[in-house]
């Protein structure tokens, strides 16, 4: 399997390169953001597997899958994500996109889902899929943006706004904007109660 994963976190980036090189046997080159990742894949391309994480400089929402797919020679093109919902995970899907990955996937489903997409079959996680069902009956995720549903899916994984601010990208005043129109939304007096209400309505 030639793969190549473009991520702007060194840590997530090179950790996952690691495993699907010693476990996977897989031949994996490395991007730091998605302009790298275009010239690797004009340069060396193209790869069996691309994964692109879904909040790195560059991608520009799903603009950046588009521009990938249509370099990559028609082979696999995935999403990996720290926080997005199932709402985007569909998006991504729909866009036409071979698979989701959650970056908090145990290690060894992470080798199976590549294997499963460098074999172009199409991978979401069952979890994402049942989140999705929920999302879309569900009146309280029909009254948030995509956005909104990522810092709240930070929120409901205890994180700051600083950490939910490095996922996605964003600046840490943003997310506080985010948050304080979550809780008007929801009802919330406060970050926790917003992430209880989440959780109690079953979307995450």
């Amino acid at each position: 399997m030639r793969i190549l994963i473009a991520d702007d976190h060194d840590m997530v980036r090179e950790t996952i390169s690691a495993y699907l090189s010693s476990e996977g046997g897989a031949d994996v080159t490395t991007a730091i953001d998605l302009q790298s990742a275009l010239q690797e894949v004009e340069t060396s391309g193209p790869f069996d597997l691309v994964l692109l994480d879904y909040n790195m400089p560059g991608m520009m929402g799903l603009d950046g899958l588009t521009r990938t797919l249509a370099a990559n020679g028609g082979k696999g093109v995935g999403i990996l994500s720290g926080t997005a919902p199932a709402r985007t995970a569909q998006d991504a899907l729909a866009a036409g996109a071979i698979g989701f990955i959650p970056k908090t996937m145990g290690a060894k489903s992470l080798l199976n889902a590549v294997r499963f997409m460098s074999a172009g079959e199409i991978y979401m996680p069952v979890e994402l899929m049942r989140e999705q069902a929920a999302a879309e009956t569900h009146p309280l995720a029909q009254k948030l943006s995509p956005r909104e549903l990522e810092v709240l899916g930070g929120l409901s994984r205890g994180l700051s706004n600083k950490e939910i601010a490095r996922e996605l990208d964003l600046q840490e005043v943003t997310i506080k904007l985010h948050v304080r129109t979550l809780c008007r939304k929801l009802k919330a007096k406060n970050r926790t109660q917003a992430a209880l209400i989440a959780k109690e309505a079953g979307l995450f």
